[in-house]
């Protein structure tokens, strides 16, 4: 079973209500065992919803509780991204999941790079909470930009 960011499924969960759809994982969606989740939403938090980035660090720094997540008015959401990371967390344990796909630069799901926290589009090297958890799990972490369709025969194996 392999971990998947819904909104890379065409499911609309992008804190604007969009979604990410990459058209080599929806093609596949219907054959094979992707589980879409949205840690966001699943920590609590509406579609759509003000975007939020990491203030300073890394996921891992707010597991650990040296930094916040802020939405762009300025409100704390952590509590919700924590939550989230920990229902994906349960999940993944559920369901023997052996990889996840995550939407890179985001707050949950980067796997490598995240938003440097300053609202200008401006990305920096560090995981998202969601995929920092994941990552604990020795989860192996792909992105949307990692997947090609030798990639993906090879974890559907």
């Amino acid at each position: 079973m392999i971990l998947v960011s819904a909104c890379l499924l065409g499911h609309r969960t992008r804190y604007d209500g969009g979604s990410n759809d990459i058209a080599l994982l929806m093609e596949q969606a219907n054959h094979t065992q992707f589980i879409a989740f949205c840690p966001e939403i699943m920590g609590g938090l509406p579609t759509p919803r003000p975007a939020a980035e990491i203030t300073s660090g890394s996921g891992d720094d707010v597991l650990t509780g040296q930094s916040t997540v802020l939405d762009k008015n300025g409100n704390d959401v952590t509590s919700f991204f924590i939550c989230g990371a920990e229902k994906s967390t349960q999940l993944a344990n559920k369901h023997n999941i052996t990889a996840a796909i995550l939407k890179q630069r985001s707050p949950s799901c980067g796997s490598n790079q995240i938003y440097d926290g300053t609202f200008k589009h401006r990305t920096k090297s560090g995981m998202g909470v969601t995929a920092a958890m994941l990552h604990k799990l020795g989860i192996p972490l792909y992105s949307e930009e990692d997947i090609t369709p030798e990639l993906l025969q090879k974890l559907l194996k």
